[in-house]
């Protein structure tokens, strides 16, 4: 392929990627459990081979860009989560309960049965290049996906039934039932992360590798049908007029970003081991202003920082093991890491709590109550010859949601723990290089007490399928 055809190729690719709007994950928390479809054929590890793995790798460790060669790579996956939630029967039936002596709180009650999520296939395309530079050195730039939750809770069964969502006790009237899980028709979330990378790398010697690199974010998030928690917004407690709470729900589409670095470095401890460390920091985003009522910190999202580590070594000619672990801080994002217990805080709840804060928006406000990730990885490839080489991998995390958050959760029920891949690549005679990943993680599950009518169980649940097809030219 002449210099030409490979830069209008590269452009229309870039050009697809950015007309993607919605990439739907959930693998690792809300992060895929690899980038590129070598790495991922491998259960995404690599953080320590100096395998040429592409510029896609610098993604995950920004040293390995001085192994990769001078080429275009671009990449396709067509990822399948399917996510369900299944309800208890209520004792409450959304009923008043009495917290404690004469002090009465309207529980919220799901209507029993299970509901699938809809939209359970999307596509999700990468590319990345490298250039080589004199002394050993080299600048790689990939743009990918790599973080995002989508749920369509829209099945015409969902209903929940509750005095938060019209009635009055006081008149005698009974709670009302309104469609979705939260009562205010077809609920979901759909969350967006894209990234670009700009990495310099270079070696000191034949042993040691090192780059460093901005990173570029950008995100798009859009909530519906959870207009129902106005009433334990901070913009309520501040105002005191429910017309002023517009910014938590069905406002479609908002894009923020904000940028950070990556690091790393590689060493070849010996001819058959080397080891190696990937870090990329927390990026900053800019606030969800139409999301401001129910993200913390007044729409506050940003993107957890996560530290990689790997080390690689040759069981022999043809077979390489990989051995990696990652971990994703969770908690340096208020709205993924604040319980829903928080709220009781706010003080429209009846728990005698004072701080506006604590209402849904403020620093403190309820989120989905995430734990930081560890996810531990091995990987095999095996060079059957000068053409193939076969992937396998396995990876497991435990996943970050807590029993009592399984309420907001319904949102983004990232449950997953253990993934099963398979990879391929064939090489072509004119260098060209065709590869392909596949990845299934079994259903997992999670159940605990709804916070709103605590006699009511929610289970929580995900299985995942996804295929990637990647061209280096």
């Amino acid at each position: 392929m002449s210099s030409v055809s490979k830069s209008v190729a590269a452009a229309v690719l870039a050009t697809s990627m950015l007309s993607v709007s919605s990439i739907a994950l959930a693998t690792n928390g809300y992060f895929t459990h690899g980038v590129g479809a070598q790495s991922k054929g491998m259960a995404g590890t690599g953080i320590g081979s100096n395998a040429d793995m592409g510029a896609i790798i610098t993604a995950s460790n920004p040293a390995l860009g001085v192994f990769a060669g001078d080429n275009w790579e671009a990449g396709l996956s067509l990822f399948s989560p399917r996510r369900s939630y299944e309800a208890s029967s209520a004792s409450s039936g959304g009923a008043l309960l009495e917290i404690q002596p004469g002090v009465f709180f309207p529980s919220h009650s799901i209507a029993s049965g299970e509901i699938d999520s809809s939209s359970e296939w999307f596509p999700i395309p990468y590319v990345a290049k490298n250039w080589s530079l004199d002394g050993d050195r080299n600048i790689s730039v990939a743009f990918y996906g790599r973080g995002g939750m989508n749920t369509d809770w829209d099945d015409g069964n969902a209903s929940a039934t509750s005095y938060l969502c019209g009635g009055d006790p006081l008149m005698g009237e009974p709670p009302a039932t309104g469609p979705g899980p939260f009562c205010a028709g077809a609920a979901g979330v759909d969350l967006s992360q894209a990234f670009l990378s700009v990495n310099y790398s270079a070696k000191v010697g034949d042993n040691f590798a090192w780059g460093i690199g901005p990173v570029f974010g950008v995100q798009a998030f859009e909530a519906t049908g959870v207009q129902t928690f106005q009433v334990i917004s901070e913009t309520l407690a501040e105002t005191g007029d429910f017309a002023q709470v517009d910014s938590l729900s069905n406002n479609g589409h908002e894009i923020s970003t904000g940028f950070g670095f990556a690091a790393g470095f590689w060493w070849g401890i010996s001819d058959k081991v080397s080891l190696g460390v990937g870090y990329q920091s927390k990026i900053s985003m800019g606030e969800l202003d139409d999301y401001a009522d129910l993200f913390a910190e007044d729409g506050g999202f940003d993107i957890p920082s996560s530290l990689k580590a790997g080390i690689s070594f040759m069981a022999n000619d043809a077979l390489r093991v990989n051995v990696d672990v990652e971990h994703t801080r969770f908690s340096e994002v208020a709205s993924v890491v604040n319980p829903m217990v928080n709220m009781f805080g706010c003080p429209l709840l009846p728990f005698g709590g004072s701080s506006t804060e604590a209402c849904l928006g403020g620093d403190a406000g309820a989120g989905f109550g995430w734990d930081d990730m560890t996810t531990y990885k091995l990987g095999f490839e095996w060079q059957q010859d000068s053409n193939n080489v076969w992937r396998f991998g396995y990876s497991h995390g435990e996943q970050p949601i807590q029993a009592a958050d399984v309420l907001f959760n319904i949102l983004a029920p990232g449950v997953m723990e253990d993934h099963f891949t398979f990879g391929w690549t064939r090489n072509g005679g004119n260098g060209d290089q065709f590869s392909l990943s596949i990845m299934f993680a079994p259903e997992n599950d999670i159940t605990g007490p709804s916070l709103f009518d605590p006699a009511q169980t929610i289970n929580l649940s995900m299985s995942q399928f996804e295929l990637e097809f990647a061209y280096r030219f």
